[in-house]
């Protein structure tokens, strides 16, 4: 096959830009070949090479002694005692799933799964944060069937629960869905394993499914805007088989007993090349590949193809030789192809063969580490206006225009479509507060949890990173959790705009100082850009996702409330209305700025949970919608009424931070009340749960016909 010739127009089609395009030709000295081209395209990308967000991701706290792996592996690794480590990570497939929403979303859960069990663990809860464009829009209700059947239909045929998430809908992402996937896996601590090679001369070898040529370009794709040309994309999205990650899993778990493995690494974004690059780059050393050893599943592959191919399922290993008669009955055995492709070299080249062609020869070290790094100029978000008047409303009709908002609505619709209960350790599915999952074979317990309230960030972008990673911390608290680690998937618009950038920076910070004061260490992560269609960027969308440890079953906050529970709110409230639900799901407003969030106050009000949880029956923060919102979700979860002293909207449906509702007896409440006026936590007695009913002041309303309005709003709006 005649490449192509190598003009301005096939160099801006790779996402290069010309001043980057010098860049390589002052690195290699003469005009790259095709696949060279693919190759740096590949690597030099937003979405592998973070060459726009490194500077501030360096700033983020990632240590801590519970941290035995953070930031720059697979996933990162956190120690959870006994001789045990979980493993997790959050990724996104935003583009992916855009242009091909079963898929994208699919693969996405697939991608996740990969990267823990490449670590050598066995993968026990996912997650996923979504975000689509409002209801009304004419391509939403596609995007949400096709990325709920893809994460559902992918997930549950590989067997892990899905355990928690979120779904929100906003105009800003008509053009730009999110679709952010989390999975974690245990491991001992012992037998975590790394993608750094080492030793010279030693056999690379491809794992897994045949290469196609599906997602050829994905990781290029997927750091570039939408246009009206969004449908051509289609071919750059990858297709999935949760069957066969499901034995490749299986086959890398048993492999790496055997102690063949030197190092691993997932074929994620940029499949071949990137994860040759990367094992080499981490381990000093130069990797030769010969591309007739490659399982095609396709006749005629090019180089090009070959090394840019995003098909699924497929690891790179470098293996100890003597060990490979061992390795390759595995994989046999699994029915899986095992091909040794090349070698680790000791000159610091990346040479790619084809047959007796070389298709490519580069400095190895100049494609991941000395890719581009900018100092993007940004603009601090300007402070945001003061809030206008907000004019007083019934509280039940307000909490019915909540819970009738597919934002606030309860979403069994999507979580009922996901398996949550396979491997039969789950001990809390989603719908209210963390997921939580049972270490197998011991009394401990790990809570998850995933948050950010893009209004809040575009508000506010110090305040709303702050406010993401504290409304974590009290999802983890509130079910008795310790907060370990975060991971986070920071999604934003096209950060060559200076206010995009700021958004960026601003969110940044208050992450940072958010973890640092929390305790909750960043450990791995992922950063999407250039989220953005004709011009028009998401709401800037950091997600934090949070892991917890409850050292015994016994310790977990999982009770219901029942009739005659005292209904307790800790921490304080100044009725904070400020781009909260209220505003935008009542009348329809987004003004106002973000509520200011106290970390010292956060922390101590945590503490303070988990220190008394032996009075606590049950326990919820306060987040979205504020103290109405969430009485109402912990009555109607019990089937239990609540009847609430305050009548005030701004103290109803506030969202000042730090703060939880308690449901416990009147002995217990007393013995709260005494521990935290020893404390100095401000506690105070909001009401009871009681009856068949919900009332705010003097305003009431069956339970039962609130309860189907949360139970139905979701599925009539999206059904």
């Amino acid at each position: 096959m005649q490449e192509p010739q190598i003009t301005p127009d096939l160099i801006a089609s790779h996402g290069l830009k010309p001043d980057e395009y010098q860049r390589i030709l002052d690195i290699i000295g003469r005009e790259p070949t095709f696949t060279e081209l693919g190759i740096f395209s590949a690597m030099w990308n937003e979405h592998c090479s973070y060459k726009s967000s490194k500077k501030w991701l360096r700033t983020l706290p990632t240590t801590g002694p519970q941290v035995i792996c953070g930031p720059g592996e697979n996933a990162g690794v956190v120690d959870i005692g006994d001789g045990q480590a979980v493993v997790f990570k959050m990724e996104s497939h935003n583009h992916p799933s855009y242009i091909e929403p079963y898929q994208g979303a699919a693969t996405g859960v697939g991608g996740i799964l990969r990267d823990v069990f490449t670590m050598g663990a066995r993968p026990i809860a996912a997650m996923n944060s979504l975000s689509f464009g409002e209801v009304s829009h004419p391509k939403t209700r596609r995007l949400v069937h096709g990325v709920v059947e893809g994460i559902g239909g992918y997930g549950n045929c590989f067997g892990v629960p899905t355990v928690g998430g979120e779904v929100r809908f906003h105009p800003a992402y008509n053009g730009n869905c999110l679709v952010n996937a989390f999975a974690a896996g245990l491991a001992d601590t012992d037998k975590i394993f790394y993608s750094a090679a080492s030793g010279v001369g030693m056999p690379v070898v491809y794992l897994g499914a045949k290469t196609g040529r599906d997602g050829v370009g994905g990781a290029t794709m997927a750091s570039a805007e939408f246009d009206e040309s969004i449908e051509e994309k289609r071919p750059t999205v990858q297709v999935g088989d949760p069957f066969t990650e499901k034995r490749l899993m299986e086959a890398t778990l048993e492999l790496m007993a055997t102690g063949a493995v030197i190092s691993i690494q997932d074929m994620g974004a940029a499949g071949l090349t990137c994860s040759a690059v990367e094992m080499g780059d981490k381990g000093g050393l130069g990797v030769q590949l010969q591309l007739n050893d490659v399982p095609q599943r396709e006749q005629n592959m090019t180089a090009y193809e070959m090394m840019l191919s995003e098909s699924q399922e497929r690891m790179l290993m470098v293996l100890r030789p003597e060990k490979e008669a061992e390795a390759r009955a595995v994989f046999e055995k699994w029915d899986l192809d095992f091909a040794i492709v090349g070698e680790t070299i000791a000159e610091d080249r990346f040479l790619i063969l084809h047959g007796n062609d070389i298709k490519a020869d580069l400095p190895l070290s100049k494609l991941s580490s000395a890719a581009p790094e900018y100092d993007r100029p940004w603009e601090e978000t300007p402070a945001a206006d003061p809030l206008d008047d907000v004019p007083g409303v019934d509280p039940i009709d307000a909490l019915k225009a909540l819970i009738c908002s597919p934002n606030y609505a309860s979403k069994q619709w999507v979580y009922e479509q996901y398996d949550t209960m396979v491997m039969a350790d789950t001990v809390q599915t989603p719908g209210l507060g963390a997921g939580i999952v049972r270490v197998h074979g011991t009394e401990k317990l790990l809570a998850f949890t995933s948050d950010v309230t893009p209004r809040y960030v575009r508000a506010n972008p110090t305040e709303g990173g702050k406010q993401a990673v504290a409304e974590a911390y009290r999802n983890l608290c509130a079910v008795g959790a310790r907060p370990l680690a975060t991971t986070d998937n920071l999604n934003f618009g096209n950060p060559e705009k200076p206010e995009i950038m700021g958004q960026f920076v601003g969110a940044i910070k208050g992450i940072g100082a958010a973890c640092l004061a929390l305790d909750m260490p960043i450990v791995s992560g992922n950063v999407s850009l250039y989220n953005e269609t004709d011009g028009q960027g998401i709401l800037p969308t950091p997600t934090i996702c949070a892991v917890g440890l409850i050292d015994h079953a016994d310790h977990a906050i999982t009770g219901q409330v029942r009739d005659g529970h005292v209904a307790l709110l800790l921490g304080e409230t100044t009725g904070h209305l400020g781009q909260s639900a209220l505003l935008a799901e009542v009348f329809n407003r987004e003004d106002g700025d973000a509520p200011a969030v106290d970390l010292t106050a956060e922390r101590a009000h945590g503490e303070f949970i988990r220190a008394n949880r032996d009075y606590i029956k049950a326990c919820t923060d306060l987040s979205d919608g504020g103290l109405a919102l969430a009485a109402f979700e912990m009555a109607e979860a019990a089937g239990v009424g609540v009847h609430l002293d305050e009548g005030d909207s701004a103290q109803l449906f506030g969202e000042d931070q730090a703060r939880y509702l308690i449901a416990c007896n009147f002995d217990q409440a007393e013995a709260l009340m005494i521990a935290a006026g020893r404390d100095g936590i401000p506690l105070k007695t909001v009401g009871k749960f009681t009856g068949d009913s919900v009332r705010m002041g003097g305003s009431e309303a069956p339970l039962a016909e609130l309860s189907a309005l949360y139970r139905g709003g979701f599925g009539a709006a999206l059904g």
